[in-house]
């Protein structure tokens, strides 16, 4: 498991903890354990092999550091498989795209059953998106950037 991915992991829980409404602390201690795990110089598994204690990393306790050994280890991570069944499959894949954050993916999820970059293509192509009561057109033209800047049509 790379440092890519484990800050991948550690970002979407941030994400879907943000979209569940969970505490403002523990979605901050999360998408700060992201950034620390990918601007690290060194592979973690390697720290772990060396057996420093990631613990001691900023942005990084002791339950985030048993986490990110348990991904180190198995290649995944319980917590996180349990958190993502919380949620429609691909909303994760959704509040990845610039400009859908969670609270406006949860809005588009609760309110219109968008879950997916491919169903917001159709809320885009079809005005739906531009129903959403405080969701821009300068939001709406970022987010159509957006998809259309990652190959995605839009």
């Amino acid at each position: 498991m790379d440092n890519r991915r484990t800050a991948e992991v550690f970002g979407d829980i941030a994400r879907l903890l943000e979209l569940r409404g969970d505490n403002a602390f523990t979605v901050r201690a999360y998408r700060l354990a992201a950034i620390t795990i990918e601007e690290l110089p060194s592979d973690l598994g390697r720290m772990l092999e060396e057996g420093r204690d990631l613990a001691e990393l900023p942005g990084i306790g002791k339950a985030i550091a048993k986490k990110i050994g348990e991904m180190v280890d198995t290649g995944d991570l319980q917590y996180y498989q349990r958190l993502r069944a919380e949620f429609p499959e691909e909303i994760v894949e959704l509040m990845r795209v610039p400009g859908m954050g969670p609270k406006t993916a949860g809005r588009l999820w609760k309110e219109y059953g968008i879950t997916s970059v491919s169903a917001l293509h159709q809320a885009l192509e079809d005005g739906t998106l531009s129903t959403l009561p405080g969701l821009g057109r300068n939001t709406i033209a970022n987010v159509r950037r957006a998809l259309s800047s990652t190959g995605e049509r839009a």
